[in-house]
């Protein structure tokens, strides 16, 4: 005890050891840090492609080490916190990729589930589609779209043509093949889409009904996707153009192709 006492009597090796003890303290810190930001983390990934609003099962998920970098904000970090669980409707998950919040839902949270759950005085239309018409598969329930009529009456004349929007934000609820299947349901089996499905008020349904099939035209319904699914409040459905519906009111009965110089 006396020894120690007279070492810490002596003011330099008092220093001395605050000295040490700082950089002691200092070095493990460092050391710390750097294992920190440099040990890798284990975390989640997708073995296969996740198409949209598909169950997330064990087969589909598999571990992998990354630095502790990209571990960014909304990262999924658990295999607890992805099996089990859906990906988003909107959303496909590439083979690889990490899991993140956004892309990862509870199954009461896929807008896909509204397919039976749309606005009261709406009717569900089924609309005829194809890979092409669906921009190669590309239209996921969830999304929004608006409806152009093409109008001809000589298929290989363009100045017998006309194109107009009908009716826009419309929420797509289903993509179906032709068993009734969703073409997102399994990524292991392509499936060729043949129906879109979504609900609109009843006199929506008759027009897009009388447009489908115009009495001495040849008449197409085109949907085509917009960015609306990225808003917030995404605007109500609403018809494009008086002028279309008048036409086709006039057409059941009788009319000719609309001049495009009319307003």
């Amino acid at each position: 005890m006396n020894g120690i006492k007279k070492i810490l009597a002596n003011k330099n090796t008092v220093t001395v050891i605050g000295l040490v003890i700082v950089i002691a303290v200092l070095y493990f810190a460092y050391n710390w840090r750097v294992n920190q930001a440099t040990n890798p983390v284990t975390v989640p990934y997708a073995i296969k492609q996740i198409g949209p609003g598909t169950q997330i099962t064990e087969d589909m998920v598999g571990s992998m080490k990354v630095s502790p970098n990209m571990i960014t904000d909304g990262v999924l970090t658990e295999a607890g916190q992805v099996i089990d669980k859906y990906s988003n409707a909107d959303t496909v998950i590439p083979k690889g990729s990490l899991f993140f919040e956004r892309t990862v839902v509870e199954k009461e949270n896929l807008p896909a589930g509204d397919l039976m759950s749309y606005e009261k005085g709406y009717v569900l239309y089924n609309m005829k589609v194809d890979t092409n018409t669906t921009y190669g598969n590309s239209i996921y329930p969830g999304n929004y779209i608006d409806i152009y009529l093409k109008i001809s009456k000589d298929e290989k004349s363009s100045s017998q043509m006309y194109v107009g929007r009908l009716i826009e934000n419309i929420k797509v609820l289903a993509v179906k093949d032709d068993n009734g299947k969703s073409v997102f349901s399994d990524t292991d089996e392509e499936k060729k889409p043949t129906m879109m499905i979504f609900a609109v008020p009843q006199n929506y349904f008759n027009i897009l009904k009388k447009a489908e099939s115009l009495d001495s035209y040849r008449s197409e319904v085109i949907p085509v996707p917009t960015n609306n699914s990225q808003e917030e409040t995404p605007e109500g459905i609403k018809i494009s153009s008086q002028k279309l519906v008048k036409f086709i009111d006039s057409v059941t009965n009788s009319g000719s192709i609309i001049d495009e110089d009319e307003e």
